[in-house]
Formats: C-alpha cells, structure tokens, sequence
C-alpha cells in the first residue's frame, strides 16, 4: 500500500487538542516534533547521553508539527478531506492564535497533483437497498431501479465511500417518509439531506461551519434535480452564531448529523431544540470507542436509543425523541 505524509503545523499548546480530532477522524497514529519538549529534555536528560546528533539539535528550534499517513486510497482522499475541514474548524475558533498556524503540507505528494489525481478513488457505490452514489465522472448502466445520487464532493466531505456515510444513508433509507423536513448539520457534501429528498422527503435545510462546503451541496442539489425552493443552504457555527442557531429554526421531522463526537456532543441540546416529537435523529463520525460516551450525552438531552449500526471502527447511531 502507498502512504503520503501529512505534516501538519501547530504549536505545542495545539499538539492535544490536533491529535484528539485526528483521532476522532480515525487516524490511529502520530509522530509529533515540538521544540519545547525537546528543551525540556535537553535540561532534564541524565547522564546516559554523552552525545546528540547535531541534527537532532535541529529540534530545539523546529516548529511544532505533528505528521500522519493516510492510504493512498479512497479511505486515505476522505481523511484528507476531513482533515482540511478540521484544522479550518479549529484554526475560526482559535481566536487568539495559541495553536499555531493550523497549516499542513505533503512531503511525498504535491497537493495540487493530489487534487488532480484523487477522483479515481470515487466510483459508484451501491447503498442499502434503493440507493446508488455517482460521482458526475462516472458512468453507470443498469437495470437494477436504484435512485441515482449524483454527487461530487469538491473539498468537501461525503462520497458514500466512507463508512459514516454509508450507515447513515442506510438507516434514512428506513424512516425517511414522503413529506419529512430534513435538517443536515455539518452538511458537507450534502450527500444526506439530498439523499433524504430522492427518498421521499419534501424539504431540506443543510448547514455547515465551510461556505464552500454550503455552495457545493447547493450545486450537488441542483445536479439531482432538486429545485432550491426544496432545498435551502447557511454556512456557519450554530454554537457560536446565534443569529444562524434561530435562523434554521423549525421542528423537523428527521436530523442528520455526520461530524465527530466533540461537536455530536456539544449540538445535543441543539438537536432537542430542533427535533419534533417523535422525530428521528441520527448521527454518526464516531469512532467505536467512543460511542458509548457520545450516546450517554444524547441520551441525558431527552433522547432514546433505537439503534446503533457499527462498521470497521465507525458508529452511527439512530435516536428518537
């Protein structure tokens, strides 16, 4: 299998809080350079080193950076992306700079011949019993009656190749009724909320912290045929703007939420406000070990459990209220 190196610089106040949501990403490991952790060995080293490489010496100035590997595949082309949203999310939120740059650059692959290079990776997908995904590239003949979503993801997250996608479109495929409002927080490609509407709902609200993010479901929309009076876009932080959190205000019938667990958490009063009795949430992104913890704060918001659908590692979970 082919790797590429990500390096990804922030500063050592950062190093927690970057490999916490890598993590939530599914990155399972890191290697971290920080300068002042290497000071703190040289002051602190016992007499067992007699000698330091002077390339080594080379830390005690570097910038913090934390570096991972992704596949050079599909898995690896939707880490990416959501690795790029991340250090975005976090560096609008680090209003006083204190985690660094939040910047990444590749040492095995120049990024511009990744962007070119990385559509290969997105074929048609077969999802759950009704559902087909189609990158707009790719051609696809059959007779099977499957609803054809045609999507193209640009730099946002949501191809149907990845397993939170995939489970979650599996589960809207059972409740999703003709008529239902959708509400998709963290939209990204806005593969759910389009999906939701093939399948039977009339009207979909689709939100992301990423304007470019907003702009491509509303094109992604438009290639599905669906009109925009039936299909609305906000780009934003519901957290922190309060002008968007009453802007998007309604009771809706079904609310998908594919993002990760520090930001499942913190929406869980936000998905009580916006969920109608006897509605239907349904949230994934996690990782398996942390699923119980996501679903116990859900849960403490005046959620029930109904289901959970777990695949490699990836949990997404179905609740009603």
């Amino acid at each position: 299998m082919e790797w590429i190196e990500l390096n990804i610089y922030t500063a050592t106040e950062g190093i927690e809080i970057v490999c916490s949501k890598l993590t939530d990403i599914g990155v399972k490991g890191f290697a971290i350079k920080d300068a002042e952790d290497f000071k703190e060995f040289l002051e602190n080293k016992n007499g067992q080193w007699d000698y330091i490489d002077d390339d080594l010496m080379g830390l005690s100035e570097c910038e913090t950076c934390v570096t991972v590997y992704l596949p050079k595949n599909e898995q690896g082309a939707d880490m990416l992306i959501d690795i790029k949203n991340m250090l975005k999310e976090l560096k609008n939120s680090d209003t006083d700079g204190i985690y660094g740059r939040l910047e990444f650059d590749f040492n095995s692959i120049h990024e511009e011949d990744w962007a070119n290079n990385w559509k290969k990776y997105f074929k048609p997908v077969k999802i759950g019993e009704k559902l087909l995904i189609k990158p707009s590239w790719e051609e696809y003949n059959s007779d099977d009656e499957r609803i054809i979503l045609e999507i193209d993801p640009a730099s946002s997250f949501g191809t149907g190749q990845h397993h939170t996608t995939r489970l979650c479109l599996e589960l809207l495929e059972k409740c999703v009724k003709k008529g239902d409002k959708i509400l998709d927080m963290g939209c990204g490609s806005g593969i759910l909320s389009i999906g939701a509407i093939l399948l039977g709902a009339d009207d979909a609200v689709a939100v992301d912290i990423e304007e470019n993010a907003a702009a491509t479901a509303l094109e992604n929309a438009r290639k599905n045929n669906i009109p925009e009076s039936k299909y609305h876009t906000y780009f934003g932080n519901i957290l922190t703007d309060e002008r968007l959190a009453d802007g998007i205000d309604y009771k809706y019938d079904i609310i998908t939420a594919n993002i990760v667990a520090d930001v499942l958490i913190a929406m869980k009063d936000y998905f009580a406000r916006y969920l109608r009795d006897s509605g239907i949430l349904i949230i994934s992104g996690i990782i398996e070990e942390r699923a119980d913890e996501v679903i116990s704060a859900v849960e403490g918001a005046g959620f029930t459990k109904q289901s959970v659908n777990i695949k490699d590692g990836w949990a997404a979970v179905q609740f009603g209220k």
